[in-house]
């Protein structure tokens, strides 16, 4: 039984890791879009001003990396969870043509993330341990 476990284990960690592999190359993609004129009018729009959008493409490709970081997989998987729930938040609420349309694909990544961070809670709670010592 225990090899069936073993077995489970590895395979569930496998995915776990392609799952962290696709978002990580997304959020790369995703973040460097926000360094191209792309995005101008819509942070515009939101009105924060541009600096808002570098910071935001900073954080998305940080958190990027930290995906493939077996450390702080789990916690760049929440900051991830984080910085979406702001995206969606914002689509709804501050952008003009936003909505719960504009908000669909924030909450997706959300969901994403934060089921890498539940399969990756171990790491997170291994780097608490590591802050408060």
């Amino acid at each position: 039984m225990s090899e069936q476990t073993s077995t489970a284990a590895k395979i569930g960690n496998v995915v776990v890791w392609i799952l962290q592999i696709v978002l990580a190359v997304e959020f790369v993609r995703n973040g460097y879009s926000l360094f191209t004129d792309q995005f101008v009018a819509k942070f515009d729009d939101i009105g924060f001003g541009q600096w808002f959008r570098y910071l935001t493409g900073t954080l998305e490709i940080a958190a990027a990396i930290g995906l493939l970081i077996p450390r702080i997989c789990g916690l760049a998987a929440l900051a991830l969870a984080g910085i979406m729930a702001g995206a969606a938040f914002t689509e709804v609420f501050l952008v003009t043509n936003g909505g719960f349309k504009g908000a669909m694909w924030p909450l997706i990544y959300v969901v994403w993330a934060l089921v890498i961070a539940f399969y990756r809670r171990e790491q997170i709670l291994g780097a608490l341990k590591l802050v408060r010592k």
